[in-house]
């Protein structure tokens, strides 16, 4: 710009030199030579031209300046911003060193205490490492003091066996004596005024009349039972819901909720306080009565549960079988199973013993047996249906067993000897299904079981002779039960409905 100026100052200079150099000699040339005027004239105007160049070159020159100036301040601004930024970038850089600073202290710290995790991971690696040496040894000793617990057991066995021979034994001489009834009468437990619970004890009447006809469920009712010594009835359906049922009125008492599969078969504790219902979803589900709220979710088959009981005089142990060839035992206290046993033909239908310490399972094979519920052990089997068992029902004095099968045979044996002493059919009674219940009367004289076309048959122990046909219902008939109390008899069928006989 200083340029610039220097150089404008000098062509204003040189103009004015020029003009008062050229002055005098123009006023000094056109007097004496007016005669070449048209020549100095055309020099004149020549020069004239060049002056008014040389303003045209000044005016280009001083716009060329302001636009440079302009220029020159506007790169002054941009100066000024980016000094400016980089100012803010210069701070922004202090701070992030500074929190590069704190970061690598951080880590620092960091690192230190992964190296004390690492120290503590490894002294609990050692630790552990004696545990499970421990662990070890005392799984080792456990199984040695089973072994020695089991060798035990079978030692008793042994003498438990002796003893049986010796009963035997005597029971021959008594009989030898003279003393055959009196004997009969205390081992068949005929004397059953003697027994505990005979305070309930009514003798069961013949049924011939539907008292009700109950629509308990949608989709069929496959299990019955009732309260013991109550005329209470609980049933169970493909709606996945167990009633509570008032048989004098045939009223609803209340609805028990929160199975996940179809009710296959139901069980109640001794003192009525709980139900167990075996499902089609692998569980079993137990129910307190009062609350009506699920207590425990048994859970350990891996197939449908389809057949449950529980102890006769204690309310803590139940027994189910499933289809994945397993029967379970459950404490009911603790809520888990406590031991399994394994089998190769499946299971439709289980009843404990009257001690709880024996269980009579009936199988697709047509096979009765019983197993001991604490070892394991298959104490004997019978072959009493040449199809499958369906329903396994103990008397009420424990010394007779009914068995019923798809070859429409109902069998009863002699829980000592496991021989047949009865045997029950009946031309126009077809079991429906492979889990057709069949039941005995309180006082052992009868036995009920239902049929296909929808009639419930009732049988003599005694004569082994029909003594009634019932028939109100339509659909085959799934299951029966009877009243501890003498009656009524319940049955139901396949369309969910369930009648009461008296």
């Amino acid at each position: 710009m200083e340029a610039i100026k220097d150089a404008l100052r000098a062509l204003r200079k040189r103009h004015l030199l020029e003009e008062g150099a050229h002055a005098p000699a123009i006023s000094a040339l056109s007097r004496p030579i007016i005669s070449q005027g048209s020549e100095w004239k055309e020099k004149t105007e020549k020069l004239e031209t060049e002056l008014q160049q040389c303003y045209k070159a000044q005016s280009r020159l001083s716009e060329q300046l302001v636009i440079e100036v302009a220029e020159s301040r506007t790169s002054k601004a941009i100066l000024q911003e980016k000094e400016l930024l980089i100012n803010d970038l210069q701070k922004e850089l202090t701070q992030r060193r500074e929190e590069c600073v704190q970061l690598q202290e951080e880590l620092e710290e960091k690192t230190k205490t992964v190296d004390i995790l690492i120290a503590e991971n490894k002294e609990v690696r050692s630790q552990l490492e004696e545990m499970t040496n421990r662990v070890q040894k005392a799984e080792s000793e456990n199984k040695m003091l089973i072994d020695r617990w089991m060798l035990q057991k079978m030692q008793d066995a042994e003498r438990l066996n002796e003893a049986n021979d010796l009963y035997e034994e005597m029971l021959a001489k008594l009989k030898a004596n003279g003393l055959e009834t009196l004997a009969r009468q205390q081992v068949d437990g005929i004397v059953r005024r003697n027994e505990d619970g005979t305070d309930h004890f009514v003798e069961s009447t013949i049924p011939s009349t539907c008292g009700h006809r109950i629509h308990a469920h949608e989709g069929g009712c496959g299990s019955i039972i009732f309260e013991y010594n109550s005329g209470t009835l609980f049933t169970g359906g493909q709606d996945r819901a167990v009633k509570m049922w008032d048989t004098n009125s045939g009223a609803l008492i209340k609805s028990l909720y929160g199975s996940l599969g179809n009710i296959l078969d139901m069980a109640v504790t001794h003192d009525n306080k709980s139900v167990i219902a075996a499902t089609s979803s692998n569980n079993l589900f137990v129910w307190d009565v009062s609350s009506g709220r699920v207590r425990h979710t048994l859970t350990g088959h891996t197939d449908k549960v389809c057949a449950v009981d529980v102890s006769k005089f204690s309310s803590r142990h139940v027994v189910s079988a499933a289809y994945d060839r397993t029967i379970k035992l459950w404490d009911l206290h603790k809520g888990y199973c406590t031991n399994t046993v394994l089998f190769t033909s499946n299971c439709n239908a289980i009843c404990l013993s009257i001690d709880g310490l024996t269980v009579f399972s009936g199988h697709m094979d047509g096979n009765l047996r019983l197993w001991d519920i604490q070892t394991g052990k298959l104490l004997s089997e019978v072959a009493g249906h040449s199809s499958a068992v369906t329903s396994v029902s103990l008397s009420r004095n424990g010394n007779r067993i009914l068995t019923s099968g798809r070859d429409n045979v109902h069998n009863v044996f002699d829980t000592r000897t496991l021989e047949i002493c009865g045997t029950l059919r009946a031309s126009g009674n077809r079991l429906a299904s492979n889990w057709s219940r069949s039941c005995i009367s309180p006082d052992d004289d009868y036995v009920a079981a239902g049929s296909a076309d929808g009639t419930v048959h009732v049988w003599s122990l005694s004569k082994g002779n029909i003594v009634s046909i019932l028939k109100e219902q339509t659909s085959p008939i799934l299951c029966c039960s009877w009243s501890g109390i003498g009656k009524p008899l319940a049955s139901a069928d396949k369309n969910g409905y369930v009648c009461t006989w008296t």
